[in-house]
């Protein structure tokens, strides 16, 4: 099988098993009794990317190939997460928060650490290849969305028929997108994954001569980046960036299925189908990631992070001033915005730490580019969102034509707009403090 598409094949795969549970996982915590808890089950992604995929990076760097240690990753997730979803199939009645976010947290502990291997593998299969990484990779990494944005739309028509037979519905209140069967879903390509990085080709390790410093040894001289006052300054901002990262993942489904307890909207398609419309967001990113080399080129990356963080701003506003009715059309303008706000930041981001680190600690530096936003960043901004919905809405049972039902209602407009307010904040000192000159020829040479 050709290079380009055996990468293409492990980046559909990489995002499908986050994409069956990340943006809907709340309705299913909301309906077992856990909702109050939503900010927890996102913020601890945030809490094992602060060591997990900077610890994976450097094994990787210096002791197992890449592409092996990818597959024992998903292997382990894949399995933690299964057992996640017998306990919640074992539990109808209601989950128990202790046991069930064990097995979450051990799940996304081995999965988080795969999002920056797998830009690892890829980048280094690209360059030993003599393929340049800034032309040839967006174009494989945006299978990785379109694999994220499959799984969503399966888990949220998905359903068990009365006779035990797979089903596809837009109002069945059955559907994965509100049970522990996505859970299910995310296990089996978990495991389908780990097999197939197991037959990529090899991403050796660093072979260093002579004596080794112990930083060397462990990897730690990657933090060393943070003597370059750019690349200082850079993870910094990532990480105040990173803020923003889960806000929308954690809340999103279950703010717009919150208009299933308002009788105006309750049966509007938008309030029914939450995770699809949501899954707009994602085609907006698989659009916006073939524009990367393009806006690189002609900007630099100052302007594109900065253009990423106004697009933050218009995501949450567009959130607050809209509704599943008559606002439709600025639910997905957010949708449509979000490609911009993802993508102009995480994938450019792990180009530049790509193009400006020696290839020696390349998973290191990639693992500290993950720890600064899925780490620090989405865990503070994780558990402050939660927080600052938790002040404004309150879980409520309202009857619904299926029968009673627990929605997230409260003062959503306060909620999003706050949200915004932050990320513009964050994009005016960005503006001021960052400096970085953009040399339009030094993008898209290959790095050897």
């Amino acid at each position: 099988m050709h290079i380009k598409l055996r990468l293409t094949v492990m980046n559909f795969l990489q995002f499908a098993v986050w994409g069956s549970y990340l943006t809907c996982i709340g309705n299913y915590l909301g309906a077992a009794g856990l909702g109050d808890h939503i900010a927890w089950f996102y913020s601890i992604q945030g809490v094992v990317s602060i060591f997990m995929p900077a610890i994976l990076g450097i094994i990787a760097d210096k002791y197992i190939p890449a592409e092996k240690l990818l597959g024992l990753s998903h292997a382990l997730a894949g399995l933690f997460m299964l057992w996640a979803w017998f306990y919640g199939y074992s539990h109808p009645e209601g989950l128990s928060f202790a046991p069930f976010f064990t097995l979450y947290t051990l799940s996304v502990a081995f999965y988080m650490p795969t999002i920056a291997l797998s830009n690892t593998v890829a980048f280094s299969i690209l360059t030993r290849n003599g393929y340049d990484t800034i032309k040839d990779f967006p174009p494989i990494r945006v299978w990785g969305t379109v694999g994220f944005i499959a799984a969503m739309w399966f888990v949220n028509f998905a359903y068990i028929t009365p006779g035990g037979w797979l089903g596809f519905s837009a109002d069945a209140p059955d559907r994965f997108q509100y049970t522990a069967m996505q859970l299910l879903v995310c296990g089996i390509l978990g495991l389908l994954l780990a097999f197939y990085c197991m037959t990529l080709p090899n991403c050796p390790v660093s072979k260093t001569v002579g004596k080794r410093s112990l930083s060397e040894l462990f990897g730690l001289n990657a933090f060393a980046l943070f003597k370059q006052r750019k690349m200082a300054l850079f993870f910094i901002f990532s990480m105040l960036l990173g803020v923003s990262l889960q806000i929308t993942n954690g809340f999103a489904t279950p703010f717009i299925t919150s208009f299933k307890g308002n009788p105006e909207f309750a049966m509007t398609v938008g309030a029914n189908n939450a995770t699809a419309l949501t899954s707009l967001s994602q085609i907006s990113e698989a659009l916006c990631i073939l524009l990367i080399p393009f806006f690189l080129k002609r900007f630099g990356i100052k302007r594109v992070m900065l253009i990423a963080m106004l697009a933050w701003v218009l995501r949450f506003g567009f959130f607050g001033i809209g509704n599943p009715g008559g606002g439709l059309w600025m639910f997905v303008l957010s949708m449509l915005v979000y490609g911009v706000a993802f993508d102009f930041f995480n994938v450019s981001g792990a180009l530049f730490v790509e193009k400006e680190t020696d290839s020696s600690i390349q998973g290191a530096a990639q693992g500290l580019f993950m720890l600064m936003t899925n780490g620090i960043g989405a865990t503070v901004g994780t558990l402050a969102a939660g927080a600052v919905v938790n002040h404004f809405c309150k879980w409520t049972e309202v009857m619904t034509p299926e029968g009673p039902a627990s929605f997230l209602l409260g003062d959503w407009q306060a909620t999003w707009l706050i949200f915004a307010a932050y990320a513009l904040l964050v994009a005016v000192v960005f503006a001021v403090v960052f400096k970085y000159k953009h040399v339009p020829e030094a993008i898209g040479t290959v790095k050897h």
